[in-house]
């Protein structure tokens, strides 16, 4: 019933694609040309305008003018260098159930449907597991290879460096649309349709151009004024009776975005699991970015569905015909080589004890990097008690948005989160919280730590890192050539299991546990 409401709309949509194909000039977009400069640091000034030449020693990329779909110039993008990526399962495996286990984990961690492990233990309550129950986890049914086009560079599924450049509330405000009109209660605010869009775009670091484009694919929110009524609670098509509404449903999407992005960035996956059992094998050569695109198409629709989706004619198109050319966005490379993390320290006052409560873990929703690592006030209690202990700044540079539990810094300066250094501090009381606009040094008080902002069970602060937009994890150890999460000299580190980890410092070690214990006791 569903896939037979999405064939009937991917036929509309195919009409309206055509549509809005036809009736666009043929020029170039309006959008300037950029000078993407690194500096010696590895951060990115603001995007200039171009044109003074600029010395031969200056790294520099250039963005053209960006061309539209039919440009006879454009030709398909390079294929990325051949990766070495997991080997599919062939054969059944057995589990014995752990505490804390559901068969929603079990069959994310294996790459199978909850129904496939339902039917081959015949479980007829999926609620209900036994810890030392052994299970059997069957073997997806291998389907054919996917697609190796690229349908967007990397720096087009992040909040990347040219993510400012892009005015959501002008673009939006061309169509009498749904989009448009819309608002809904997010966070105990009133947020329009383009703000709600903003603000996932933000907290999830993904692309607005990105998510306008793909809620155009799904239900034509971005350009009709009367959608198809189908898609009024569930604009992007996932279907569960607690994500209506555009917020969790573009949150949903940008997780999903996510996660097949940074998994592809690990060569953490092998295969795409369609809902039906079929896996699809990984063409190697893809970029990141396409893999999160196939990725979520892989939740949303049948073989034939994705197959689609994923091809010319599917978001590529609806992209290409709001945006123009997707490559010709392209900042690559979104990390500099020999990239460093600025020098930062731990992120409390002097001669006070806080918990090392929470190791690599994602750094906004589970689908990104494990970029986050949580410290609590020590001694205060559990709970979601209020604490009058400062976060302090991790390093040196410019607040550029404080609300809602969240506080942006800015490491370059310059105001665009989308470019350099960008660090997150999360939970962050509403009382004596740093405002925007103010320049902190290291050490300076950003606010108190609280359960404000997403989801918390307990007084705390959550940091990440990321770099162009680009979520960095804290599970990289300098022997890795990773990014390492360095904090007056102490070393994040991880064991593969999200929450869990170390931080290491001249042979000493915290460990992260939930609570207040000696072994994640930490201080300046």
């Amino acid at each position: 019933m569903f896939y037979s409401n999405l064939k009937k709309y991917g036929l509309a949509l195919l009409v309206l694609i055509v549509t809005l194909a036809c009736s666009q000039s043929a020029k170039p977009i309006a959008v300037p040309t950029f000078i993407i400069r690194y500096t010696s640091d590895g951060t990115i000034p603001s995007p200039l305008p171009s044109p003074s030449p600029q010395p031969e020693s200056t790294s520099v990329a250039f963005l053209p003018m960006i061309r539209q779909p039919d440009d006879v110039t454009i030709v398909s993008p390079t294929p990325d260098v051949q990766r070495q990526l997991p080997e599919l399962r062939s054969n059944e495996e057995y589990y014995m159930v752990q505490r804390g286990d559901t068969l929603g984990k079990l069959a994310a961690r294996y790459d199978v449907t909850v129904q496939m492990l339902l039917e081959r233990n015949q479980i007829t309550n999926p609620d209900l597991l036994e810890v030392g129950q052994e299970l059997v986890v069957p073997v997806p049914t291998p389907g054919e290879p996917g697609s190796a086009l690229k349908v967007i560079p990397d720096s087009e599924l992040v909040y990347g460096p040219l993510a400012s450049s892009f005015d959501l509330m002008e673009f939006v405000g061309r169509y009498d649309s749904y989009l448009s009109r819309y608002n809904e209660e997010v966070e105990g605010e009133l947020l329009t349709g383009p703000e709600i869009v903003m603000r996932v775009a933000q907290d999830y670091s993904v692309n607005p151009r990105l998510l306008l484009a793909l809620l155009e694919y799904q239900s034509g929110w971005v350009t009709q004024a009367y959608p198809s009524e189908s898609t009024m609670d569930y604009p992007i098509g996932i279907r569960e009776s607690w994500r209506k509404g555009l917020y969790l449903q573009l949150a949903w999407a940008a997780n999903n975005l996510n996660r097949g992005y940074y998994l592809w960035k690990v060569n953490g996956i092998g295969g795409w699991l369609l809902s039906s059992g079929v896996i699809i094998p990984v063409d190697p050569t893809i970029n990141a970015a396409t893999a999160g695109v196939q990725q979520l198409f892989a939740l949303l629709y049948d073989r034939t569905g994705w197959d689609y989706a994923i091809s010319e004619s599917g978001l590529y198109n609806t992209f290409s015909n709001f945006f123009g050319y997707p490559f010709d966005y392209s900042v690559d490379p979104l990390i500099p080589e020999n990239l460093e993390q600025p020098d930062m320290q731990l992120p409390f006052e002097p001669d006070v004890d806080w918990a090392f409560t929470g190791g690599p873990h994602g750094g906004w929703g589970d689908g990104s990097a494990w970029a986050g690592l949580d410290f609590a006030p020590g001694n205060e209690g559990l709970g979601c008690i209020p604490s009058d202990l400062w976060v302090t700044a991790l390093t040196d540079g410019l607040i550029v948005r404080a609300d809602q539990g969240r506080v942006i810094q800015d490491l370059d300066g310059d105001g665009n989160e989308g470019t350099g250094w960008v660090v997150l501090y999360m939970h962050i009381e509403g009382r004596d919280r740093v405002e925007a606009g103010t320049f902190l040094r290291a050490g300076e008080r950003i606010g108190h730590p609280s359960c404000e902002g997403g989801f918390s069970t307990g007084t705390h602060v959550h940091l990440a890192r990321r770099y162009n937009g680009e979520w960095i994890p804290a599970d990289q150890m300098s022997t890795d050539s990773g990014l390492p999460f360095i904090m007056d000299g102490w070393v994040s580190s991880g064991n593969g299991i999200e929450y869990d980890g170390l931080l290491v410092r001249d042979g000493e070690t915290v460990e992260a546990w939930e609570g207040f214990y000696p072994e994640n006791t930490i201080r300046r």
